[in-house]
């Protein structure tokens, strides 16, 4: 009951602003337009809007958990229209806080103690909030040698587990009732969309895993000139609360504060462009979002001549498999020298396409893409749009990318637009080139690959013994032709899958059909026994059994 008022109240809000068009053509389409007469039209401000404005305001009227998912949805720009996609990125949290005393509940409750004993001082007015959580400031009390410390407590919003997972259930239905009858399903993809959101979602709503983020994040960055990410105290954290040591800095796109404070605007462009690329090829764990709320700049005057980035939120964080590591990186070095060959060969030879494609006409496609790009002033190449061009590209081709790649790209459009925005002069061509090329010479140096074989020794050393036995066992089944293969496919398993299905539909209706001709049957001869409205109740069981049977046998 309480899902379909949520789902009556999302459809209220879809006509408010006119968003109904996006499902035309569809049952729910029908749906909507029942419901028009009883919604009050739109207004001229609001009618004259853009659709991704539209889908934007409607998102923040429907909620903070919608407002996340259009956050998430943003980052996936091969599922929705750019011009939906823009907007999405202009998503805001804008959500009243929570009284301070129940977080400071909560606080006791996840730590098992009082909050005068774990902090000198706790702030019940929050410093900022979230849809998920709030941030509190707090002041931990000195131990032994150490000082009293600045932090920030990050706490989860009371019931917020309960009301996401009411929110996914809810747009985990109408994903599939979306995939069902929209005509552009197999392009949407509406089952991967809220997948991708609840997996998010999941991550966020586990505070200690963020906090593992910001761990591996600061002992990659420890001690540099060019990055701070503050540091997680464990003492004083659970899956429900975090503590972070308290910075302050200013937000990387406030270039009043930049230039008061006297700092180097084109150092610090140049900067970002290298921190990104050396998070994704040095490290393989790169802040994934990484817009200028979460970017901020350090303003430690000390720091003047040479300022670093101080990191925030590290809720959503990006890796990428080895294979992906370097097609990608390979893919980068083939696109500064404008080798459209090597671009095609690499998606083949990465499994991003099929081995059968024709690689002239891929060659030729990325051409088209990259050719453009290179006839432009070097300070407005951008590598986010080029990736993104060749995804969409590449989709012609049945691309299969995995979602963390459609994320980095996201988050070097991010990166890209912080440089653009403190430096718009600046050729991240020339800065991202010289970072990679010396990272791929270090990576696949030979010292590097004998450090690799190395600590590889002592796994190969143990299955060594094995290896003649297995040799023997392998070879006697080829002479006795006792070879057994073995073979395990995802499609196949799925045409089973739908193979029983069908199966049970058609046994289903095999049996409604029956059930409902013995009902005929025992009302036409006047069963005997006891009756329901002068029908024998016997008949009455057989024609609901027949009628639900019927029903489970409908096409899905």
């Amino acid at each position: 009951m309480r899902s379909g008022l949520h789902a009556l109240r999302i459809g209220r809000v879809l006509l408010r602003y006119r968003l109904h068009t996006l499902a035309e053509g569809t049952p729910a389409g029908r749906w909507l337009w029942l419901l028009r007469p009883f919604v009050p039209r739109a207004s001229r401000e609001v009618a004259d809007l853009p659709r991704g404005a539209r889908v934007r305001l409607a998102l923040q009227e429907l909620g903070p958990i919608f407002v996340k998912f259009g956050q998430v949805l943003s980052t996936r720009r091969d599922l929705v229209p750019p011009d939906i996609a823009d907007e999405l990125v202009l998503l805001q949290d804008q959500v009243a806080p929570f009284d301070g005393e129940l977080a400071r509940a909560i606080v006791e409750r996840e730590l098992g103690r009082p909050v005068t004993e774990a902090y000198s001082r706790f702030d019940t007015v929050p410093l900022a909030s979230a849809s998920v959580a709030q941030v509190h400031a707090a002041l931990l009390p000195a131990t032994g040698d150490a000082p009293a410390r600045e932090v920030v407590v990050k706490v989860l919003r009371p019931g917020i587990d309960a009301r996401i997972d009411a929110d996914i259930r809810l747009l985990a239905n109408i994903a599939a009732f979306v995939e069902r009858t929209h005509p552009n399903a197999d392009r949407i993809r509406p089952r991967e969309v809220v997948d991708e959101v609840a997996s998010t979602l999941a991550a966020e709503l586990d505070l200690q895993r963020e906090g593992a983020n910001a761990s591996v994040l600061r002992r990659h960055w420890e001690g540099s000139t060019d990055l701070y990410v503050p540091a997680p105290v464990w003492s004083h954290s659970t899956e429900r609360i975090l503590t972070l040591e308290r910075v302050s800095g200013i937000p990387s796109d406030d270039l009043a504060a930049i230039e008061a404070a006297g700092l180097d605007r084109k150092l610090l462009a140049a900067k970002a462009v290298r921190v990104f690329y050396t998070q994704v090829f040095r490290d393989n764990f790169f802040h994934a979002d990484a817009h200028a709320g979460n970017i901020w700049v350090d303003d430690d005057p000390s720091r003047r001549a040479n300022p670093r980035f101080i990191a925030l939120d590290f809720g959503i964080v990006g890796q990428l498999s080895g294979d992906d590591q370097y097609y990608l990186a390979e893919n980068f070095m083939a696109i500064f020298n404008k080798d459209y060959r090597r671009i095609a060969e690499l998606h083949v030879q990465a499994g991003w396409m099929p081995s059968d494609l024709r690689l002239d006409e891929l060659e030729a496609a990325v051409r088209g893409v990259c050719e453009p790009y290179f006839t432009r002033p070097l300070a407005e190449f951008s590598l986010g749009e080029v990736l993104f061009k060749l995804i969409r590209t590449a989709q012609r081709y049945q691309l299969t990318l995995q979602p963390q790649l459609i994320l980095l790209q996201k988050t070097l459009l991010n990166v890209e637009g912080v440089s653009r925005h403190l430096d718009p002069s600046i050729d991240i061509w020339a800065v991202a080139r010289p970072v990679l090329e010396r990272i791929l010479a270090e990576r696949y140096s030979p010292q590097r690959l004998g450090a690799e074989f190395r600590r590889r020794l002592p796994e190969l050393a143990t299955r060594a013994p094995e290896m003649p036995g297995l040799l023997h066992a392998w070879l006697t089944q080829q002479v006795e032709g006792r070879h057994q293969l073995g073979m395990r496919s995802k499609e196949l398993a799925e045409l089973v899958g739908v193979m029983r299905a069908m199966q049970r539909r058609t046994v289903a209706a095999i049996l409604g059909v029956g059930l409902l001709v013995v009902a005929a049957v025992l009302y036409g001869l006047d069963a005997g026994g006891p009756r329901l409205w002068s029908v024998p109740v016997t008949a009455w069981i057989a024609g609901v059994g027949g009628l639900w049977a019927i029903i489970a046998a409908r096409p899905r």
